[in-house]
């Protein structure tokens, strides 16, 4: 399932235990969401999904949810 996938790179990007994230969590609670993860998540994004999250689109994002949205639904521009 593409939702776990993203939540396991989620977990791992922002330096918490696997399986940690299950969606509804706000981002800003996390000290480690910051520009360098979200430009690796940009990344991510990009080589597991071939898809390109544009700034916008990240700008708008409050949740862990919202995130995978931008990825599942493909919000974002396809590469």
């Amino acid at each position: 399932m593409e939702k776990s996938k993203v939540l396991l790179a989620l977990d791992e990007l922002l330096e918490l235990n696997p399986g940690t994230l299950k969606g509804p969590e706000k981002l800003t609670t996390y000290e480690n969401w910051d520009s360098l993860t979200v430009i690796s998540f940009i990344a991510f994004a990009d080589e597991e999904f071939g898809i390109v999250v544009g700034s916008d689109a990240i700008s708008k994002v409050q949740t862990v949810d919202d995130l995978v949205g931008l990825v599942i639904k493909k919000d974002a521009v396809a590469a």
